[in-house]
């Protein structure tokens, strides 16, 4: 993208009114936001290529989101005349509601997509699926997909911006920038605090998406889990070697000095459906090892913060006294997801449409003399 299409979008402050009182025509004329991703960035598939200050300022957006989402009449006409499709192919409520959600209040027009009742179930290949949405003029596409890169291969094949709402168990980036925007919102500087990521590491998506963005914050990352449960590379040594992007990450198989001195307490959720035998003896016995209680959450510091991607396998991974108690912020991150996806869809979808719209009047026309050698 040439600096002149990066100048289109200019920013919004957040004490700009995004469309209230205002007449059509003026609403939707409002400023794209200062930074990050109203730069031009066109998909978000992970968070290991987001700089600190893209992050930074899709908090900012997301600032200006949450004000919205707060009014009495939420619903503002920024996005109107923009299409979002959410194609799902793994079971969701959170993320797909939220996403749907987000593009609603900002008045695009929002498909639902899900693989149980589309074509896939007759055999149709993903991507010629996603080439259907596109030639309906999707301006984004959110997918979510049991094949781990299933976003990225979209990416590199449409002209439309693809968001990747959680890809088997390679990534899941909007969770990430919820957690950290949580944490934002109630430390203030994520720099220097100490967050212990517990549970099933190896299958988790959030974990590997958490741990690339809290690592570019500056964020001191424990990781927990059962050995049979810890990604092979966190346990032979290797993430020492030269280059190695998680070289300061702590790995530990004891819950209790994982929790000493925490900021931020980040439970997993067992992902038993990608599990295989042979990882856990039974979820007694993990419960009993690494399940989160009050007594365990005493030696993390006084205030730390209680997280949860959701959903919960309470009595599992975590007692209803945490996930409901004084420290939880699990409902807040629900919350929190809703101004941080309309963030993201906000700041994608003007150069969206522009994009497409320059590559099909490039690329796809037909030459009048190839269109007569045809015929």
């Amino acid at each position: 993208m040439t600096g002149a299409e990066r100048t289109e979008t200019r920013p919004m402050t957040n004490g700009q009114d995004l469309g209230a009182a205002s007449p059509p025509a003026a609403a939707a004329r409002i400023d794209a936001p200062k930074s990050g991703l109203a730069a031009g960035r066109r998909h978000v598939l992970d968070m290991d290529d987001f700089t600190r200050e893209e992050i930074l300022g899709v908090f900012q957006n997301a600032d200006a989101m949450t004000e919205v989402l707060n009014r009495d009449i939420k619903k503002v006409p920024t996005l109107r005349g923009k299409t979002v499709v959410t194609l799902f192919y793994e079971a969701s409520t959170r993320t797909r509601v939220s996403f749907e959600q987000a593009g609603k209040v900002l008045s695009a027009d929002v498909i639902n997509v899900s693989a149980d009742s589309s074509s896939a179930k007759k055999g149709e290949s993903l991507y010629n699926t996603a080439l259907t949405l596109q030639a309906m003029n999707a301006d984004i596409i959110v997918i979510r997909h049991g094949h781990s890169g299933a976003p990225h291969f979209l990416a590199r094949h449409l002209d439309a911006c693809v968001i990747n709402a959680g890809d088997g168990t390679h990534a899941h980036p909007t969770q990430a920038l919820l957690d950290l925007y949580t944490i934002r919102n109630h430390r203030g500087n994520i720099a220097g605090l100490k967050v212990a990521i517990i549970g099933d590491a190896l299958y988790s998506r959030v974990a590997r998406s958490n741990l690339w963005a809290l690592t570019t914050m500056g964020a001191e990352v424990v990781l927990c889990a059962p050995p049979t449960l810890m990604p092979l590379d966190f346990l032979d040594g290797s993430r020492f070697e030269d280059g190695h992007p998680f070289a300061s990450l702590q790995v530990e198989s004891n819950v209790e000095r994982a929790l000493e001195g925490a900021d931020v307490v980040m439970v997993l959720r067992l992902q038993l459906e990608r599990q295989h035998a042979g990882h856990l003896p039974t979820l007694r016995e993990y419960s009993r090892l690494y399940g989160i209680n009050e007594r365990r959450l005493a030696l993390a510091k006084p205030g730390a913060l209680v997280m949860h991607p959701g959903p919960m396998n309470e009595g599992v991974e975590i007692d209803p006294e945490v996930a409901h108690g004084a420290r939880s912020v699990i409902e807040e991150q629900v919350t929190n997801g809703v101004a941080i996806r309309m963030a993201l869809l906000y700041s994608m979808a003007t150069p969206a449409r522009r994009q497409s719209e320059r590559k099909r009047k490039s690329g796809r026309s037909v030459d009048p003399a190839q269109r007569k050698m045809l015929l």
